[in-house]
């Protein structure tokens, strides 16, 4: 395996990836007072780093899956910005077909199976994906992505089982964000529990690096993937990280109680975009005129993003009632 510092496709696949979930949630973020995106949205900002780590080890025939906070997977998976964000819109050119919005996303194109907005719902729905896989004889992984709240429900304990019973391709990535809404890990789970040691707990490999340092995430990522690959089994990657925003909606909430703002910026410090950039610099990897190359390169797509979207139409009223139930046979 070869280092991240010898593989310029890679780095600069991730700086991509970084720079384009960033700038699309905080165009979000942006817009979303024009009232024009009729739906709840979960953002990101500040948690880019655990799936761009991971998107250059992917391949289009490796399957994901994730839950409400979905957009940073969808475009590291390598979904179209200009479908996703149509989506949020409500409109017809919607990777959805406008039907589903922020929580409902899915290129299949690119193996991005859905996301879904029931906490945990998609993380037996990504085992099953694995197992077909397996039942094919297929060289590919499914990644499940969740958050800590997730590793409450039934059904995460349930998958887990199963998929290290079968010894199914499946990744399961924790970005462990403190919090479940506002509730944090103290007020949810007992006092010095480990998410990750807890799940080794179950006969998983567990794995711990830290979400917003890309560099320390991608070597952790790129051990599993070549294991699980290889026919070892499932694995579960526990990425602690910090969402900057509310937990639905383009605002700040430091000031209603349940953070403090103290915690927020010495968050603020770790965030993984500057912390990338210092290290493509410092091991003379990449410039700051490089840097700024692939940033402007990302703006342009974000904003013809937003005018595809806006451009584009509602869905046919007449069509409102397809997709609901099966058609007769």
């Amino acid at each position: 395996m070869s280092s991240l510092k010898d593989n310029s496709a890679h780095q600069q696949a991730i700086l991509k990836k970084l720079y384009l979930i960033r700038d699309v949630e905080e165009a979000i973020a942006e817009r979303y007072s024009e009232q024009e995106m009729r739906c709840p949205t979960h953002l990101s900002i500040g948690q880019e780093g655990a799936p761009s780590a991971l998107a250059p080890l992917l391949t289009f025939d490796d399957y994901a899956v994730s839950s409400h906070r979905a957009h940073a997977h969808y475009i590291a998976k390598g979904g179209d910005i200009k479908a996703m964000i149509a989506e949020i819109y409500g409109k017809a050119t919607g990777c959805s077909g406008g039907r589903g919005g922020s929580m409902h996303l899915i290129d299949e194109s690119v193996g991005f199976k859905g996301s879904t907005a029931i906490v945990g719902n998609t993380i037996p729905l990504g085992v099953g994906l694995a197992l077909s896989q397996k039942m094919r004889k297929q060289q590919n992984l499914t990644v499940v992505y969740f958050g800590d709240g997730a590793t409450e429900e039934g059904a995460f304990y349930e998958a887990v089982n199963f998929a290290v019973v079968q010894k199914l391709p499946v990744l399961f990535v924790c970005e462990n964000n403190l919090y479940s809404v506002y509730s944090d890990l103290s007020q949810r789970q007992p006092e010095g529990r480990e998410i990750h040691k807890m799940a080794a707990g179950l006969g998983i490999d567990s794995y711990y690096a830290d979400g917003n340092d890309v560099v320390a995430a991608y070597d952790c990522y790129q051990a599993v993937v070549t294991n699980i690959k290889a026919g070892q089994g499932p694995a579960f990657i526990e990425l602690p990280t910090y969402r900057w925003r509310e937990h639905c909606g383009p605002n700040y909430d430091n000031h209603i109680g349940y953070r403090t703002e103290e915690e927020y910026q010495q968050w603020r410090k770790l965030e993984p975009i500057s912390r990338f950039e210092d290290w493509l610099q410092e091991n003379g990897l990449m410039t700051a005129r490089d840097m700024r190359a692939i940033r402007e390169e990302v703006k342009a797509e974000v904003q013809q993003a937003f005018e595809f979207a806006k451009a584009s139409p509602f869905p046919d009223a007449t069509t409102v009632a397809n997709y609901i139930y099966c058609e007769d046979e």
